[in-house]
């Protein structure tokens, strides 16, 4: 699956000059067709510049110059026909909750006249010099860069929040717009819900002149005439935008039970085909949003309430979610789809107590240590949630779900939080919906604020593989949302430490006894090692490179823009190298200090961190200042840097540790077995009777995974050996990882009577099956061959469209 790497694809461009201007808050107001396949409503940003950007001036050139190799000639906005549900009347008594339109009114036909696509644009990114063309508008004035693709933007526009009644209130200067959103932002956080219904308030307000606008491929620049200086730009601004049924932050597809839905999947360009945005993650903010849809749709997103449809004309609901916690737009998400609601049939007293919800206003805070954080309602400074276990939680599916999830998931939510809290503390984020997304999702899972999606996938089977994968999620909010990497390319400071939790938290979550714990996670660590070996064999080097940017990592542009490397790169979605070395690294470390000390140091960590971005040098200094002098021996920022994080393949401490470990009991135990399968395998079709007949162990689920790739390791097994195998242990009602193991060993082996088993994994396990057509086309079989396409003809429109695109590679 290598493919030859090409910087102008490969590498994605933040193109957001944050160094000058950020923003601050997002109020998104939004409508949902899904006849059309598009999201179109406005976008209000709520910007800052600071003092340090009084006396700064960009030039367009400047702030341009890696976007591309178009020209980018800045054109007064012709009027352009707006969608009615767009229009908006202000009104003194209007709040954040009672504010939206719906229906939908006449369609925009405006097409070129006015709007901006930048699906026009050429793609790619040229390394020449990026020319803006200004024309006979100057070339000083101040350029807003918005990280932007695949949108169709049809209006830009100054907000009159001056005219907005009763901002008098608050401010010192109700005539100064720039002033009045400066002083908004500035509320305290014990304000939040004032500054949440203002900021409503002020993005209804009218406009107040339309602005310059331009778009390229990865960007949406904005200007006004005379405006020099960030100080001196509009501090609030309405975009009028659409997405395209194709972007590439949102799926339109079908889910189980064969109903339209659309969610964000994680997509590399993060939410920049959703809307106009700062994605660098220094840009923080906090947003709100009002999603309207048909009435018969649930919209999720990334909100601290648990929002409730309110109904409209037309058959029409309107939801709305708010943040207070500042974050990168990436982690924004949204899923909008005929999801049903799964509740416990039994809900105890007990249960109830430990979910109670603890609101920011109503918070007892008090002197736990001051956070380093910009100041938000934290619930680190919570009293009552700093106790909390097991916070407020929603899990949602299709109809033809419910089944499985109030059997396989529902159980475990509330064990695998209270360990996650045992574990690490107070939970930052206030509640949690889980929701099972379509087949066609690209993973096994993805956690973003307030919300997680998971694949059908960890349904199947015991309750293993989808406890794993639930405690990896529920560890994502302490490490990738609450601390996030400042650099993108430092995955691992996400994944490896989700990777690392996953086995802390479920064996808490079961309970396990400390022996048994410690049995089952030497195991896992010896599956994730010959997954991290097969994985460094077969992937290019420099994507086995956890900081590839070494001394230059965190590293921007003057004007805050930069690139994040391998970015777009397709293979890079199904790598693990940032999970499995960042997960043994960790180990490494939780080894040398002793596991109590370790999780000490981490909660310390956590409570020093929370709310903020990081790189490895912030967490690797804090944690060797832990360790005492005698326990250091050569261990140093650098070293570790050295050996671990800007270096391909196996770091060395790991394969001294790896080669003068034992191997724990349960893998020796999986040894026996395989000694038992091939004796079996070697036996001739006609036994003698005096021959004993080999019992076999019963086995973890782990334990089976090990046992299948033991078994793949054979030349040749025989058909008897492969149907014994699948009846001895159920191999078809297993979970998805043992399956996948299964469906390998009937592709390697052509074991055609278990075909169906390979085309139901395609079929229904989307977020495994990849490497799988790799397989089914490497044999060079006929018949395996035709499997594959017939397959892929299947199920091509429903799949992601990164993974569609390395399946048509190899097939084609």
């Amino acid at each position: 699956m290598a493919l030859q790497l090409d910087p102008s694809r490969d590498d994605l461009p933040l193109m957001a000059n944050t160094s000058h201007i950020l923003v601050k808050h997002y109020v998104l107001d939004l409508d949902v067709d899904f006849e059309s396949q598009i999201i179109e409503g406005t976008i209000v940003l709520f910007l800052e510049s600071g003092n340090r950007f009084k006396k700064q001036r960009s030039s367009p050139e400047e702030t341009c110059r890696s976007a591309s190799n178009e020209a980018c000639r800045f054109r007064t906005p012709e009027p352009c026909h707006i969608p009615v549900t767009n229009t908006r009347t202000f009104s003194s008594k209007v709040g954040y909750n009672d504010f939206v339109i719906c229906g939908k009114g006449e369609k925009d036909t405006s097409g070129k006249d006015g709007n901006h696509d930048n699906q026009e644009q050429a793609s790619g990114i040229s390394s020449s010099k990026y020319r803006c063309d200004t024309g006979n508008h100057g070339s000083e004035d101040f350029l807003l860069v918005l990280d932007c693709c695949d949108l169709s933007v049809l209006k830009v526009e100054e907000v009159d929040v001056a005219a907005v009644p009763g901002i008098e209130k608050f401010t010192r200067s109700p005539k100064l717009r720039n002033q009045i959103v400066h002083e908004l932002v500035a509320l305290p956080a014990d304000r939040w819900r004032e500054q949440l219904d203002y900021y409503a308030r002020c993005s209804q307000a009218p406009g107040c002149g339309e602005l310059l606008f331009d778009i390229d491929t990865w960007s949406l620049q904005i200007r006004k005439t005379g405006a020099q200086t960030a100080t001196d730009f509009p501090h609030a601004i309405r975009i009028w935008y659409r997405t395209h049924p194709q972007g590439r932050s949102v799926t339109w597809t079908s889910d189980q039970s064969g109903r339209p839905c659309v969610y964000t999947m994680g997509s590399p360009i993060n939410n920049r085909a959703l809307f106009p945005c700062q994605e660098p993650p220094v840009a923080m903010s906090t947003w709100q949003a009002t999603v309207r849809a048909a009435a018969s749709f649930v919209v999720l997103t990334s909100g601290e309430n648990s929002a409730k449809p309110t109904q409209l004309r037309e058959g029409c609901s309107s939801w709305h979610y708010y943040v207070t916690m500042p974050m990168p737009a990436s982690t924004f998400t949204i899923a909008v789809g005929s999801w049903t609601e799964m509740k416990p049939e039994i809900c105890s007293s007990d249960d109830l107590a430990a979910e109670t919800s603890f609101s920011p206003s109503e918070a007892a805070f008090r002197n736990v240590g001051v956070c380093g954080h910009v100041e938000y309602p934290c619930r680190f400074q919570n009293a009552s949630a700093t106790t909390q276990e097991v916070i407020p939680h929603r899990l949602f599916a299709p109809g033809c779900l419910q089944g499985a999830c109030q059997e396989a998931l529902l159980p475990l939510i509330p064990p695998c939080l209270s360990a996650a809290h045992s574990v690490l503390g107070t939970h930052p984020f206030s509640r949690l919906d889980v929701l099972i997304v379509p087949a066609s999702f690209p993973s096994l899972g993805m956690a973003s604020p307030h919300i997680v999606f998971l694949s059908q996938s960890v349904l199947t089977g015991m309750s293993h593989l989808c406890g794993t994968r639930l405690c990896h999620e529920i560890a994502h909010a302490w490490f990738g949302l609450a601390i996030g990497a400042r650099d993108w390319t430092e995955e691992w400071l996400s994944e490896g430490f989700a990777t690392h939790l996953e086995d802390i938290f479920w064996a808490k979550a079961q309970q396990l006894a400390p022996h048994e714990a410690q049995e089952q996670q030497e195991l896992r660590a010896c599956l994730r090692w010959r997954r991290l070996r097969d994985e460094v064999r077969s992937s290019p080097e420099e994507m086995q490179v956890l900081r590839p940017n070494k001394e230059k990592t965190g590293h921007v542009s003057d004007s805050g823009s930069s690139v994040i490397k391998h970015g777009l790169n397709p293979e890079k979605v199904f790598m693990q190298v940032h999970y499995l070395k960042g997960y043994f690294l960790l180990r490494f470390l939780a080894k040398r200090l002793g596991d109590d000390t370790y999780f000490s140091f981490l909660r310390k960590f956590v409570h020093t961190f929370h709310g903020q971005l990081i790189l490895s040098q912030d967490f690797l200094q804090m944690l060797l200042e832990a360790i005492p002098e005698e326990k250091r021996l050569e261990l140093s920022v650098e070293n570790i840097f050295q050996d671990w994080l800007e270096s391909s393949g196996i770091p060395q401490p790991l394969q001294r540790e790896r080669q003068a470990g034992e191997e724990c009991g349960l893998a020796r135990q999986v040894s026996a077995e395989v000694e038992k399968w091939v004796r079996v395998n070697r036996r001739p079709r006609k036994r003698k009777r005096r021959e004993t007949e080999e019992v076999f162990a019963k086995l973890l689920p782990d334990q089976l995974l090990l046992l299948l790739e033991h078994l793949l390791e054979q030349t040749t097994l025989n058909p008897r050996t492969l149907q014994r195998l699948e009846r001895t242990y159920h191999l078809p009602e297993q979970d998805a990882e043992v399956r996948h193991r299964w469906c390998e060993l009937v592709v390697k082996h052509k074991y055609k009577k278990a075909y169906r088993h390979v085309e139901r994994f395609l079929q229904e396990d989307q977020a495994m099956g990849i490497y799988l057509y790799g397989e089914l086309m490497v044999n060079e079989d006929a018949w395996q061959q035709q499997l594959a396409r017939r397959c892929f003809e299947l199920s091509k429109e429903q799949m992601d469209r990164s993974s569609a695109e390395v399946v048509a590679e190899m097939l084609f």
